[in-house]
């Protein structure tokens, strides 16, 4: 009786992990292409100052622009913008006090 199973739940799971690993790789092919082209051409719209990096910089930044590429490029189709304001208890108070510090 689980003999007869076996074999089909394996071949289930063998499949399953040939379209995740499939689904991995073509993820970072497109990640790599991606991150090359921001590298060489489009980090000037991420962050005005890196774009004036060295190779060494763009090759450090290489890896993360490849795992992060939907987010990268996102930012590079928006353009450059101002950072988002930090919030924390500290710039709150420092921005609402009312007397002389």
């Amino acid at each position: 009786m689980f003999e007869a199973r076996l074999p089909t739940r394996l071949n289930v799971t063998h499949l399953l992990a040939q379209w995740l690993v499939t689904l991995a790789a073509w993820y970072f092919v497109v990640g790599l292409i991606v991150a090359v082209g921001i590298s060489a051409a489009g980090l000037h719209r991420l962050d005005p100052v890196a774009a004036h990096g060295t190779w060494v910089f763009r090759l450090l930044i290489l890896p993360g622009l490849t795992a992060l590429w939907p987010l990268m490029l996102m930012r590079v189709v928006r353009g450059p913008g101002q950072p988002p304001e930090e919030h924390n208890a500290h710039r709150d108070a420092a921005r609402h006090r009312s007397g002389p510090a």
